[in-house]
């Protein structure tokens, strides 16, 4: 039997949290995969997977294993697809982290027009407002929204963006005038939990110094979709990207304040780890992101 189809099995099965999640992924039967991954047992002289009749756990030597074989599969996967990318369509698993941030706004359709242009490419979004461990968890590549912090990561900026600080007219009517950051003391405001800050917003001085805001207010929320609803019912002022909230700044439904106050060095990227052979389809999709960034909408 090929060590490598073992291997596979094994990977398959850990990567699935199971057997049978194992067998509806990759088509084969429960009982296959637990031969295979038996026989891998056999040939190592080691347990892999503690097994009961309702859940799995990796053993010590299991999670030496996954590591290596992981690495080892994603080179010969990877190198496979140097060989075919000129001679054929892109295939193949592609496991993305995605900010929940960026799935749930207009340009989360970019993933899905990725999804229509390369049908063979099983697209695994796993959306979650975390740094993930790429290598670790097994992550092809993620896109971070950020200002990206040094690391040993490629970078590759798909777009700029920055955010603003926004509220109705009515509400800067009645808690006006709010010309400077400062200006916020006292004033309701909307917390984006997700944002690095929290209730300290860090803004630029005119002078270049950094200036911390403490602020408070009547809703936190770990979301900015729920952040830019809020605002637009008046309940306060809040920091949003701009690319969640440009049509309501665009139709007048929100007024942006302290714009010379907030620094513009933010970036969307796509970011993976360093490899010998980077897979086509990994590329593909860098590129693809890249471009539909450049298109005008």
């Amino acid at each position: 039997m090929d060590t490598l189809t073992r291997m596979r099995a094994f990977i398959d099965v850990v990567e699935a949290e199971g057997f049978s999640a194992a067998a509806r992924r990759t088509g084969r039967s429960k009982a296959l995969l637990s031969k295979y991954v038996r026989e891998l047992e056999d040939d190592l002289g080691a347990l892999l997977l503690n097994r009961t009749t309702r859940q799995f756990s990796m053993t010590e030597a299991g999670h030496t294993y996954y590591r290596t074989a992981s690495d080892i599969l994603k080179e010969i996967d990877n190198l496979a697809d140097l060989v075919r990318e000129n001679n054929a369509d892109l295939k193949g698993r592609l496991r993305v982290s995605v900010p929940r941030t960026f799935v749930d706004a207009d340009v989360g359709q970019s993933l899905i027009d990725f999804a229509k242009a390369h049908p063979d490419v099983s697209l695994e979004i796993v959306a979650e407002d975390r740094f993930v461990d790429l290598i670790e968890e097994n992550f092809d590549l993620a896109i971070r929204i950020t200002k990206l912090d040094d690391s040993g990561l490629i970078a590759k900026k798909l777009s700029d963006f920055r955010v603003h600080a926004v509220a109705t007219a009515d509400f800067v009517a009645r808690y006006g005038p709010l010309t400077h950051p400062q200006s916020l003391n006292g004033v309701p405001f909307i917390i984006d939990t997700n944002t690095r800050w929290h209730n300290n917003i860090r803004f630029n001085d005119t002078d270049g110094s950094t200036l911390s805001v403490a602020v408070a207010g009547p809703i936190e929320v770990n979301s900015p979709q729920a952040t830019l609803r809020a605002a637009r019912a008046g309940l306060g002022v809040a920091i949003i990207p701009d690319f969640i909230a440009n049509a309501s700044i665009q139709s007048g439904e929100l007024v942006t304040l302290f714009d010379d106050y907030i620094t513009k060095e933010r970036g969307i990227y796509a970011v993976y780890p360093h490899r010998r052979y980077l897979p086509a389809k990994v590329r593909s999709f860098v590129d693809f992101l890249a471009n539909w960034f450049r298109q005008p909408r």
